[in-house]
């Protein structure tokens, strides 16, 4: 049985990836601060694995990947997930908090959920596995009034390319997606926060966000001789291309 493990798997395009790969047969390990979100996605699945923990505490993200490697016998992959999109503004009016939570969590939980499952799939055996990181459109073509995302997300594009390289020798993948609202309950917030800015405005575009988690199925199941480094999935009518 294949294994994967998710952060940020309580809400979101991290459940809903979660609740696609149980219904197919995989072993997953489910990630986040709030247990009882885990306990509830895992809910009739005895192959779930419930892992709380916060990313950006660097012993509680060693720990449950030990945790699910002991439990799973493996890693074959991880979904790079966890993320948060903090309140909008020019520079000078974005709040300290907000960016330093921003770089937490989008930059330094992800680093160090990568590093745990690339020293995973480094030393166990068959060696190699794969990572895919949940990048963002926004690392190309950011919203106005997004610096926090927009930064934290282009950092990780540079992630998915060094891991890419450095994986390597050792058999390890890695590729990132680039996804543009998916109906999420942090896109819908951002969709009405948009709305009550400027109720003139053309409602923003979105697109299921089964359709997201079928792609990171795709992207997972692919044997390790094959990666899709970068992939684009977004609603078709969003103002991406041609954005400038």
């Amino acid at each position: 049985m294949k294994t994967i493990l998710i952060t940020g798997a309580s809400s979101g395009i991290g459940r809903a990836v979660a609740e696609l790969f149980l219904a197919e047969g995989w072993t997953v390990g489910l990630l986040a601060r709030r247990k009882s979100a885990l306990e509830e996605v895992a809910e009739g699945h005895a192959n779930a694995v419930v892992l709380s923990a916060d990313v950006t505490d660097p012993a509680a993200v060693d720990g449950a990947f030990n945790r699910f490697a002991m439990q799973a016998g493996r890693l074959d992959v991880m979904f790079n997930n966890a993320g948060i999109f903090t309140p909008g503004g020019t520079i000078d009016e974005i709040a300290l908090d907000d960016w330093f939570a921003s770089v937490n969590v989008n930059l330094n939980g992800m680093f160090l959920a990568a590093r745990a499952a690339f020293r995973q799939m480094r030393h166990q055996f068959p060696q190699g596995g794969r990572i895919i990181n949940n990048g963002s459109i926004a690392a190309y073509v950011p919203r106005p009034n997004s610096v926090p995302y927009a930064t934290t997300k282009a950092a990780v594009t540079g992630l998915t390319r060094s891991l890419s390289l450095d994986g390597r020798p050792f058999d390890i993948a890695c590729g990132q997606i680039d996804i543009g609202n998916a109906r999420t309950p942090m896109v819908e917030d951002l969709s009405y926060r948009l709305q009550q800015d400027d109720p003139e405005a053309e409602p923003m575009h979105s697109f299921a966000v089964e359709d997201a988690a079928r792609s990171v199925l795709h992207m997972a199941q692919l044997p390790l001789e094959a990666n899709v480094q970068f992939m684009t999935v977004m609603a078709t009518k969003m103002p991406y291309i041609g954005r400038g």
